[in-house]
């Protein structure tokens, strides 16, 4: 008979099935203090980590994959007061970028990746001088026009004079010397 032991197996599993949810509860934010957010084609970042020196608050700078440093990105800089400090970039072509801010005392406030969508398509919309004013009128064969009682009686005579010439033709093809 195998003797195994439940206890370390049932830590394991308990500890396997616990590091998911530990992971999942630590926020994915950015770093000590920055908080970076996109709208549209719009990237902006707000933090409350630097301090004012000789009237500036530091700057931040948006980096695309390929730019490895603070420098080759595009950087704006920080406007606020002492309890929130921000920073926004416009016209940003749809990727992932990496957005860092320094502050004017030469520390980093924070590091954050952020994802940019394409911008949506424009949905076209119809002027209302394009359509009729009262639309296709359905089931009268598909006509808009309305042609009145002597039209539609005359068109039914018609209508029905083919069916009778085309049932007397009929007959009168299986036996010719019927009239």
């Amino acid at each position: 008979m195998r003797n195994s032991s439940i206890v370390p197996r049932s830590g394991l599993t308990l500890a396997a099935a616990a590091l998911p949810l530990a992971l999942a509860a630590v926020p994915a934010a950015a770093g000590p203090g920055i908080s970076v957010s996109t709208t549209g084609s719009t990237v902006s970042v707000t933090t409350s980590s630097c301090t004012q020196i000789n009237g500036s608050w530091g700057t931040a700078s948006l980096l695309t994959s390929s730019q490895g440093s603070f420098a080759q990105g595009r950087q704006v800089t920080l406007s606020g007061t002492s309890t929130s400090q921000s920073a926004a970039w416009s016209n940003v072509t749809a990727g992932t970028y990496t957005v860092i801010v320094i502050c004017s005392d030469g520390t980093t406030a924070g590091t954050q990746s952020v994802a940019v969508s394409p911008a949506p398509t424009p949905t076209r919309t119809a002027s209302p001088s394009a359509s009729p004013s009262r639309g296709v009128m359905g089931g009268v064969g598909g006509s808009s026009t309305d042609y009145g009682t002597v039209t539609l009686v005359a068109g039914g005579t018609l209508v029905g004079a083919g069916l009778l010439a085309t049932a007397w033709y009929l007959r009168r093809r299986n036996k010719p010397y019927r009239l």
